[in-house]
């Protein structure tokens, strides 16, 4: 058995009116993959900005102790010192510099004061090698796609010589195939003595590379699970604190009459004039009904969501939308927004809230009018409507005045869809409405969308997870390359059917 590298004994955490970390405990041994799990606003993440002095010393109880010596980091510099490296979820890149730049900012290579950036492309060429990137140091950061960013954010990690590194919700942006490159640079890792603690609520992924798994549940350390007692019942029944015997709501649909209709629509790329993205597309969605998009990362889901939504992305934008058999004009937000179509972006934190206001104003944001009069904001009426929606979706908050910011990503997502329910639409597009959140959160959105529909909404639901898809819709698209190549009904479809759609079109269109 392998020496403990890291022990956290007793850690608790409180801010204001809300205590995070209650008497948490944490073991990891040396040279193991230790994945740490719970639901959104468990404490995962709180922990781990504690080891890594992001909460410094002195702002929290317990004892930090690594490698045998007690700990005191009062900053991030301070753990690094000794290897303790963390990635978090939002990448600490900056997209204007080079990949060199970026992995040795703060750690320039440089002798007298002066950078040398010949042992600076030397450097950085032999840390991309280790993680397997191919790219030419000098290329900016913002032309290479989120898979090979977080590629280079180890790299970066490996030239502060890391022995601990901590990656938080490493694969949530990621595709298959990136996520796949990535837990497999981890067991690499391992292989040469480097430990690494995953937070990840993707469970699949956790069973697959996994040594340990710590469970914590309400800011408390629930179980320690070793490799072969580890199971996707298990944990979730330790993570919720109950079994989640079926993981999607169950419904019986009331579908009605069309309700919203796209006909030959199509979009070109924002910078590239000549480049079609959206190709010819014709959907529809019937009153009651939850239909899904599935397809590949780089399908033109999200690029078609926002061209419908105010025309958000794209250029030369062409076709028609009917709402109720009648022609509407979605040419901009407002428009759109008043005739009853929402979007819920992908990207909560950059289109979808206000971080730095709290949960009461980004609930109203979508419906000003609706606690206005004469064109004054009423504050109690904001205050109730808030109240409310906090309530009806059950957002985990001190209250409605908690800056959306310091919320959980699930929680996150639930101002999301409360804005977007105040505005009451009558078409709803959720575009990765559970991305990056836990499997208690996501049963409490699937909830949501089950009530929405039950109310006659036309629901448009975009997943890059096909169970997911499965388990939540009636009907479904099938998206590739632009096209719509399939559409079939839930209940006849598989992930196998899924797929044999998608590569039947590549194989017609090469």
């Amino acid at each position: 058995m392998s020496e403990t590298i890291l022990e956290m004994r007793g850690i608790t955490k409180t801010f204001p009116g809300v205590k995070a970390l209650q008497d948490v405990n944490l073991d990891v041994r040396e040279a193991e993959i230790h994945a740490i799990v719970g639901e959104n606003g468990a404490g995962k993440s709180t922990l781990m900005k504690v080891l890594s002095g992001v909460y410094p010393a002195g702002s929290y109880d317990g004892q930090i102790v690594y490698k045998g010596q007690e700990q005191h980091f009062k900053s991030i510099r301070d753990s690094e010192h000794v290897g303790i490296v963390i990635i978090h979820q939002e990448l600490a890149l900056v997209p204007l510099l080079s990949i060199a730049e970026n992995i040795f900012l703060g750690n320039e290579q440089a002798k007298a004061g002066i950078v040398d950036w010949d042992e600076t492309r030397d450097g950085a060429r032999k840390l991309l090698s280790m993680v397997g990137l191919k790219e030419d140091p000098d290329t900016l950061v913002t032309n290479i796609g989120v898979g090979k960013q977080q590629l280079v954010e180890i790299a970066k990690a490996l030239s502060k010589e890391v022995k601990l590194l901590i990656l938080d919700e490493p694969t949530a942006s990621l595709s298959e195939k990136d996520s796949a490159a990535l837990l497999d640079l981890l067991v690499e890792f391992r292989r040469q003595g480097i430990t690494s603690i995953l937070i990840s609520h993707k469970l699949n992924e956790i069973s697959k590379v996994a040594d340990r798994i710590t469970v914590i549940r309400d800011g408390r350390t629930i179980e320690t699970m070793n490799k072969e007692q580890i199971s996707e019942d298990r944990i979730i029944t330790s993570m919720v604190g109950r079994s989640l015997d079926d993981r999607y709501p169950g419904r019986t649909p009331q579908i009605g009459e069309v309700v919203f209709e796209v006909k030959n629509w199509s979009v070109y790329h924002p910078q590239h004039r000549d480049r079609q993205v959206i190709k010819n597309i014709d959907i529809n969605i019937r009153k009651g009904e939850v239909v899904g998009i599935a397809g590949l990362m780089g399908s033109g889901r999200t690029e078609f969501a926002m061209s419908l939504f105010g025309k958000s992305y794209g250029q030369k934008i062409s076709g028609e939308v009917f709402l109720h058999g009648k022609k509407v004009d979605t040419s901009s937000v407002g428009k759109a927004v008043s005739h009853g179509i929402a979007y819920a972006t992908e990207d909560r934190k950059t289109y979808g809230l206000n971080l730095i206001d709290h949960i009461k104003h980004n609930t109203t944001l979508a419906n000003l009018a609706g606690v206005s009069k004469f064109g004054v904001i009423d504050d109690m009426a904001e205050m109730d409507v808030a109240n409310d929606y906090r309530k009806r979706t059950n957002i985990r908050s001190s209250s409605v005045y908690q800056v959306t910011g310091n919320l959980s990503g699930g929680n996150q997502q639930k101002v999301v869809l409360s804005k977007w329910l105040f505005a009451n639409p009558e078409v709803l597009i959720l575009d990765e409405p559970t991305r990056g959140i836990d499997v208690g959160a996501k049963y409490e959105i699937y909830t949501i969308i089950n009530q929405l529909a039950a109310q006659g909404k036309a629901i448009l639901v975009i997943s890059s997870e096909m169970p997911e898809l499965l388990g939540i819709t009636d009907r479904l698209y099938v998206m590739n390359e632009g096209r719509m190549v399939g559409e079939m009904p839930t209940a006849e479809a598989s992930q196998e059917k899924i797929m044999r759609a998608i590569v039947r079109a590549e194989g017609k269109a090469s």
